[in-house]
């Protein structure tokens, strides 16, 4: 039985996803705090985190960098009535996962919980010997490690702009589009209308940038982004 999370400051919120959640066959933890669902994040193991972002004590978005900070891989899915382009960025740059917006229906609730649980045990299957190493050029990620390296020099990446380097080193010189890397970063469910990906391939450039002169991962225009030397 899966484990998951829910920590959400409203009454109704925790009953309704509970009950959903309880009667498809998950075990719920709810918590109505950051900072008690912070230490109970941290203490105990679950396979899923859902958070509100407007919390007392302590908001949802330092409670997800704080759990980042000890646990890369759990999945983790922002609940919030704020759903602008910006604060969607804000909520993924902190480590989040996916982002859903109230309101909301179960379903699809029930739907991107499902898609991160899957992408989570794809990347487990990934960790194996013969997969858990990529070279490119001066640039190499170890997925079993989550560590990224340029000329020597350690990357510090979100789980987010790991995954989406990922993505890129599985695929050198391969045109990837905006549809295809938003499929498998953030799931078939995310908004097409945020320019998700294209701040998050600039977030990268720039972590790139800082170690190499040869820019690797480049724009081709109404196509996408691919990884690749500079000609």
């Amino acid at each position: 039985m899966k484990k998951i999370l829910l920590v959400e400051d409203d009454p109704r919120v925790c009953s309704f996803i509970n009950k959903g959640l309880s009667e498809n066959g998950f075990e719920v933890t709810v918590v109505m705090d950051g900072s008690t669902g912070l230490q109970l994040a941290t203490r105990s193991v679950f396979d899923l985190l859902i958070l509100d972002i407007m919390l007392p004590n302590l908001n949802g978005l330092e409670v997800c960098r704080q759990i980042r900070q000890r646990d890369k891989d759990v999945p983790i899915l922002f609940l919030t009535a704020m759903g602008s382009s910006e604060n969607v960025v804000i909520g993924l740059e902190s480590g989040a996962d996916d982002y859903l917006v109230k309101p909301f229906k179960f379903i699809e609730l029930l739907a991107r919980i499902k898609t991160l649980l899957r992408r989570s045990e794809k990347n487990d299957d990934s960790r194996r010997p013969d997969s858990e190493f990529y070279a490119f050029s001066d640039l190499t990620l170890d997925n079993s490690e989550k560590t990224v390296f340029r000329n020597g020099n350690e990357l510090s990446l979100t789980s987010t702009e790991f995954r989406l380097l990922l993505m890129f080193m599985k695929s050198p010189r391969k045109v990837l589009s905006r549809v295809e890397i938003l499929d498998e970063v953030w799931g078939v469910n995310f908004d097409m209308g945020t320019n998700v990906v294209d701040v998050y391939v600039n977030y990268i450039r720039k972590k790139l940038d800082k170690y190499g002169e040869q820019k690797l991962i480049h724009t081709v225009i109404g196509m996408g982004y691919v990884l690749r030397e500079e000609q």
